[in-house]
């Protein structure tokens, strides 16, 4: 059974950092893209950032640059999602997310076919 696992949310003051981790298991990514989004409350889902399956390419959202990096960590099956200078509008449940073949990334919600439940991330003002 395939499994996407967040952690590293939490609530952290505006101008903080903070780094969530996703756990893959069940199978390999190695040569898939994987991702990020999140949703605010009352918004739709919105892409973060992308990274292929080697890890040499990424793609970001409107607006994500430069605040939002992702990585990731084939031999642990493990991608990363590194956000600075936090602000308020951050505040959102963030999702991993998978494809299951495919090794380019994507902002289209649905070319993933696996997502974790999510971790929440509330930022202060």
């Amino acid at each position: 059974q395939v499994q996407l696992v967040e952690s590293g949310g939490g609530l952290v003051q505006a101008g903080g950092s903070l780094r969530l981790s996703c756990a893959a298991s069940g199978r390999t990514f190695r040569n898939s893209a994987m991702g990020w989004f999140r949703q605010a409350p009352e918004k739709a889902r919105e892409f973060v950032v992308a990274i292929s399956g080697g890890g040499g390419n990424t793609m970001y959202g409107n607006s994500m640059k430069g605040r939002f990096t992702i990585s990731r960590d084939n031999a642990k099956n493990m991608v990363y999602l590194q956000i600075n200078s936090l602000k308020p509008e951050d505040t959102a449940v963030y999702y991993c997310a998978a494809k299951a073949s495919g090794n380019w990334p994507s902002i289209i919600r649905d070319e993933y076919d696996y997502w974790g439940q999510g971790t929440q991330v509330t930022v202060s003002s």
